[in-house]
């Protein structure tokens, strides 16, 4: 118990002498001197508040590199479904679509397109923008058009074109009509 006391006390004079007095000269030379000790003819130094160092540095300068890193533009591509139309309703029995679109400048040889249906890819890549589907179920479905490179890389894409396919019953049986019209 005795031993805090003395400690609080020998840590209150360390702090007492961290706020010494700043002692300033000048030599027969001229030069200008500082102390923590007082010399015969030196002032004490009083600063003021605002003496702390304050630094700001200017805003950084972002610099292009010399050699420009190989960038490929964000679309090589456009690419737009002409047919069928938004929302167009489509009455085929046999499930036939026939999707039809358009691309500008033309494909460079190792690209692709491939045709994305409800979200998955339904064709192998080809260079013609026109997809054949046979038996698609009835229903909504969603088309897109996607320019690939040869590594698989989605170059440019279509936005999503909705289309609704109506088609017969294969459960429908047909009802016998009475000769004679009765």
């Amino acid at each position: 118990m005795q031993m805090r006391p003395i400690l609080l006390f020998t840590l209150l004079l360390l702090t007492l002498g961290a706020q010494a007095a700043i002692y300033k000269w000048v030599d027969k030379d001229g030069k200008v001197h500082y102390s923590d000790t007082p010399v015969e003819n030196s002032t004490q130094v009083e600063f003021k508040e605002n003496t702390e160092n304050q630094i700001k540095l200017p805003p950084p300068v972002v610099s292009e590199s010399s050699a420009p890193a190989k960038a490929e533009p964000k679309e090589l591509y456009k690419l737009t479904i002409s047919s069928p139309s938004e929302e167009e309703t489509l009455r085929d029995n046999n499930g036939n679509i026939t999707v039809i679109g358009a691309i500008t400048p033309d494909l460079a040889p190792g690209h692709g397109l491939v045709l994305v249906m409800d979200g998955k890819v339904v064709s192998q890549p080809q260079a013609s923008p026109v997809f054949n589907l046979e038996n698609v179920d009835r229903g909504e479905h969603k088309f897109e058009i996607r320019a690939l490179a040869q590594n698989g890389k989605q170059l440019a894409s279509t936005p999503p074109r909705t289309v609704f396919l109506h088609r017969a019953s294969v459960y429908a049986i047909p009802r016998a009509t009475p000769f004679g019209g009765n």
